[in-house]
């Protein structure tokens, strides 16, 4: 009788039981084969690397086994929440094609049958569970202010014993309800303890799902469940989401490990079904010669908004990691080129135990395998999106001109094996702005830059001449043709073996000429072809540039 006196003493207003709160959170309506996942971040600032890597492994174990993927927001700790942080998560989700089946949503309104997604809407729920447990006897007001733990921490260390708040150290484990009620009159805060039966001598083992068979000490610390202000702790307001969600396996960072314990724990004593942990290393940085975990304070490239403001393709990263996650994906994407990423299926035993590297190498390779196998149409429409939040100028030029865009984006694209030009959208305008004619005319003001063995005088003669042959509609072999013949005139080698043979004899070859003509068009010296930069500029806009440089 006593307990339930102290529980109607620290919660009088909460008239819900355990089983109210059951009834509406119904068993999921999944196969058994069915994994129901979730990614529960707190919305404390930028969505970082690992966190992403993470989820994408969560997301893609529930799809792939025709579960649930959800998205919940823990966010009790209002002191550390950072205004943004969970639009910013949730676009960076949809940004890298990591889509959730429930979870709160960009209006403030939630998706799915099993919220509310905020911790912070949940309270109630969370009260009723840790008055059920008060009543039972489980846990229990604890009046201990810093004074009293810091004395308590003192003496542990003085008689060399493991510091803590458990057994003999439990000052108020078995506080009286006349002692807690004068406390409360008194108005002493309080926090709720789980009454822990656990023991240091005792071990505890279980399967993870990354590392494998793991064995920890047992629990024996009389964990805070409820702060004063009211708000759950995180192992305690986890546990009963997950249950009530309906979680089978929970993919996190290893920091986690040490946890395991208080988790198993928690659920075991809430009566509640475990779900499957596994622990995954955190992503590393090369620097020099040497690997490091990524810093929150100095890491740029540590956040998923980085690689979103850089202009990867969200596509480009997922593909990334599924190398990261499964070391045979790289063998299946060879085998099936254009299948999507989500048609390979991953294994938790099969993912790296130690921390993977982020090779930005192998994501540049990567990505630039994704954008080209993208259509023009496709190109276009992702860098219209992503420009018009990064990139003003890029954005104005192509909105402005989109047909001319489109096919400038098209140059190379329809070939058997593409070009390989972009591997991020940041690279596009840097590597086509010589086809608007503005920026071409800013760039042309510092000098054209011809070939060393290749006067402007000489260069002049050369577009001249070309000016006089050249014939938009011919196809591309007469085309060449007549840049081979005006080589020629000119006293340039026909083609490179006539020109290695006696090198003396000629100004130059047919290439120089060519690279003249591309000059002439685009001030580069490394293009893509130039039969077809010639033919998305259109005739005059060709000889406009031709005349430009012969006044020069």
């Amino acid at each position: 009788m006593s307990n339930e006196n102290m529980a109607e003493l620290l919660f009088p207003d909460v008239t819900q039981l355990p089983a109210d709160i059951y009834s509406l959170y119904p068993p999921r309506n999944l196969s058994s084969s069915a994994l129901v996942t979730r990614f529960a971040p707190s919305p404390t600032g930028s969505l970082n690397i690992g966190g992403l890597y993470a989820t994408l492994i969560s997301e893609r174990l529930a799809h792939q086994s025709n579960g649930v993927f959800f998205l919940r927001i823990e966010d009790t700790d209002k002191k550390r929440e950072i205004e943004g942080s969970i639009e910013n998560i949730i676009s960076s989700l949809l940004y890298f094609g990591i889509h959730f089946d429930e979870g709160p949503l960009f209006s403030g309104d939630d998706k799915g049958a099993y919220g509310p997604y905020k911790q912070s809407s949940r309270i109630q729920i969370y009260k009723v569970f840790i008055k059920h447990l008060v009543r039972n006897g489980l846990a229990y007001p604890c009046f201990c202010d810093t004074d009293d733990l810091q004395k308590i921490r003192i003496s542990q260390q003085n008689l060399k014993v493991t510091t803590g708040y458990y057994g003999r150290w439990a000052k108020h484990r078995d506080i009286s309800f006349q002692q807690a009620k004068e406390e409360i009159s008194n108005g002493k805060p309080f926090v709720i303890r789980l009454k822990s039966p656990g023991s240091s001598d005792r071990r505890i083992t279980y399967h993870d799902l990354v590392k494998g068979p793991i064995e920890l000490p047992e629990n024996d610390q009389d964990i805070v469940i409820m702060k004063t202000d009211g708000l759950p702790t995180y192992h305690f307001a986890h546990a009963i989401d997950d249950y009530l969600m309906g979680t089978t396996h929970v993919i996190r960072g290893d920091e986690w490990l040490s946890s395991v314990p208080i988790h198993i724990q928690l659920f075991e004593t809430l009566g509640f079904r475990i779900p499957e942990y596994g622990h995954i290393a955190p992503i590393m940085k090369q620097v020099g010669n040497s690997k490091r975990k990524f810093s929150k304070r100095k890491d740029l490239d540590g956040t998923a908004e980085y690689y979103k403001e850089q202009g990867y393709p969200g596509m480009a990263i997922s593909e990334y990691f599924m190398n990261l996650i499964n070391s045979d994906f790289e063998e299946w994407r060879m085998t099936n080129p254009d299948k999507s990423f989500r048609e390979f299926i991953i294994h938790t035993h099969k993912m790296n135990a130690s921390g993977a590297l982020l090779d930005m190498n192998k994501l540049h390779d990567i990505s630039k395998d994704v954008i080209s196998r993208l259509t023009g149409n496709q190109v276009f429409d992702h860098l219209y999106t992503w420009s018009k939040e990064f990139d003003s100028e890029l954005y104005t030029l192509i909105d402005r001109n989109k047909e001319y865009t489109l096919n400038i984006l098209n140059i190379g694209r329809t070939m058997e094996k593409p070009r390989k030009d972009y591997s991020k959208w940041s690279d596009v305008l840097p590597m086509i702005a010589f086809f608007y004619d503005e920026l071409f005319e800013k760039d042309v003001l510092s000098g054209y830059k011809l070939p060393t063995n290749v006067s402007l005088d000489v260069a002049k003669e050369i577009v001249l001449g070309f000016c006089k042959t050249y014939r938009f509609n011919n196809e591309k072999e007469a085309w060449f043709h007549e840049i081979k013949e005006l080589a020629g005139e000119l006293g340039f080698a026909k083609d490179m073996k006539q020109y290695k043979a006696n090198p003396n004899n000629y100004k130059g070859h047919v290439g120089d000429v060519a690279m003249v003509i591309r000059v002439a068009l685009t001030n580069r010296t490394n293009t893509p072809d130039l039969f077809d930069i010639m033919k998305v500029m259109g005739e005059k806009r060709v000889f406009e540039r031709m005349q430009r440089l012969i006044l020069s």
